[in-house]
């Protein structure tokens, strides 16, 4: 983290040190521990020299048909638009999204969905249905932290697995969580092209999972935004194909990534005997999602241009990957490791050889002034692991953009390296 950023904690730190002294505050406010990946848009806004931007995750500009939208805009809001909407969603939308999911390996059904508020409100919803103080929520490691960080906030303890290319060690999973003396009461994953390393669990672990769920009787929370960005290699079957209608599945879908996260749409598909807990569940966040978004949507994937537009994102992506996975080659060669995903938008970083002993908290503050951002690897684990990695994200950035990233990168890591002697 910057020397900005570490003044920024501290004095968020004395906020909610003041907050817990002044106010008569729930005892899960100590638990919110917020979002570095999420602050860095503030921080990044506040910076005036050219930076390249491997933090967030965030579809390319070009990437998002902004004129379409904005000329469907002009054609369909009318007053239907400007007021409440059904908890559950739009009815088109929910039509409409039915009718693409049966083209998808994962169809489903009206009564198993549920329109929300972008991803994060799946999770949060997932987390308020399941997840009471003290219980076991088993996460991957590194993983989504905005995900541990929601059953956090309802008062979860977490057990980190950690994962390999071919996603979280399943075949560790039992003994590790027989060390608690508990049994998982969720098990919160990201299968396919993982949120930040980028690599997919194989069917083999899918299926070990499935069984050790039931075990259990645990929820599988299977958040999956990237899903339907693969770039190359095979499909995996999902955890729906290896187990359809499933009770103890909850999926968490998002549009952000493959439309645009500004929108905030996005659903949930779980079973039938959820929904009107989902409903209700949401009524107390937000009544409804913004009925705006949701025509918007649905109009754009009723003029049929959804399937093309993912190809071109497949397209776009795979190339942007590639220039990430050869300019690392080219500028920093085997002083790092790094993942090969063939899909979604992440790579993990691991830095060894005469970089090993820096800490990439630290590097973030260099590489910042140099021009280059990241997410640093502690901020994507509960327990703040990976001191020695960090994520970043190839889908935000041209190929020269990229290798012109790569190189400031590189060249903070090796002054870094020379100072530490």
């Amino acid at each position: 983290m910057t020397a900005t950023t570490d003044n920024e904690a501290t004095t968020s730190l004395h906020d909610v040190r003041r907050a817990t002294q002044t106010f008569p505050l729930a005892g899960r406010a100590k638990d919110l521990v917020g979002s570095l990946i999420d602050s860095s848009t503030s921080l990044l806004a506040s910076q005036s020299h050219d930076i390249v931007r491997f933090a967030m995750g965030s579809p390319a500009d070009e990437a998002v048909p902004a004129e379409e939208f904005r000329q469907i805009a002009g054609e369909i809001l009318d007053n239907s638009s400007f007021t409440y909407g059904a908890t559950e969603g739009e009815p088109r939308l929910l039509q409409l999204l039915v009718d693409y999911l049966a083209t998808t390996p994962d169809p489903s059904s009206h009564e198993r969905l549920v329109i929300t508020t972008g991803g994060m409100q799946g999770l949060d919803l997932a987390c308020k249905l399941f997840v009471d103080p003290g219980d076991l929520v088993v996460v991957e490691s590194p993983t989504y932290t905005n995900g541990s960080a929601t059953a956090l906030s309802y008062g979860a303890q977490l057990l980190e697995i950690p994962t390999d290319e071919d996603g979280m060690l399943v075949d560790q999973l039992e003994d590790l969580v027989s060390h608690t003396h508990k049994t998982p009461k969720a098990i919160y994953t990201i299968p396919t092209f993982q949120n930040p390393s980028g690599v997919t669990m194989s069917e083999e672990r899918r299926r070990e999972l499935l069984r050790l769920a039931h075990k259990w009787g645990s929820v599988i929370i299977d958040d999956d935004p990237y899903g339907l960005l693969r770039f190359a290699g095979t499909d995996i079957p999902t955890f729906q194909t290896l187990s359809p209608q499933d009770p103890l599945l909850f999926s968490v879908r998002t549009f952000s990534k493959i439309l645009a996260p500004g929108w905030r749409v996005g659903w949930v598909d779980a079973d039938p005997a959820l929904r009107q807990l989902l409903i209700n569940g949401k009524q107390a966040m937000d009544t409804c999602t913004n009925v705006p978004n949701q025509h918007i949507v649905a109009e754009y994937i009723a003029r049929g241009g959804l399937e093309d537009h993912l190809a071109g994102l497949r397209t776009l992506y795979r190339e942007r990957k590639d220039a990430m996975v050869e300019s690392i080659r080219t500028h920093l060669g085997d002083r790092v490791t790094t993942t090969d995903p063939e899909g979604g938008f992440f790579l993990w970083v691991t830095l060894q050889g005469e970089f090993a002993e820096i800490d990439t908290r630290e590097l973030f503050e260099r590489a910042l002034a140099d021009g280059v951002a990241f997410i640093p690897g502690p901020a994507l684990s509960p327990g703040g692991r990976f001191r020695n990695a960090m994520r970043l994200c190839f889908a935000s950035s041209t190929p020269a953009r990229i290798d012109e990233g790569i190189r400031r990168l590189t060249g903070t890591l090796e002054t870094m390296a020379r100072e530490a002697g």
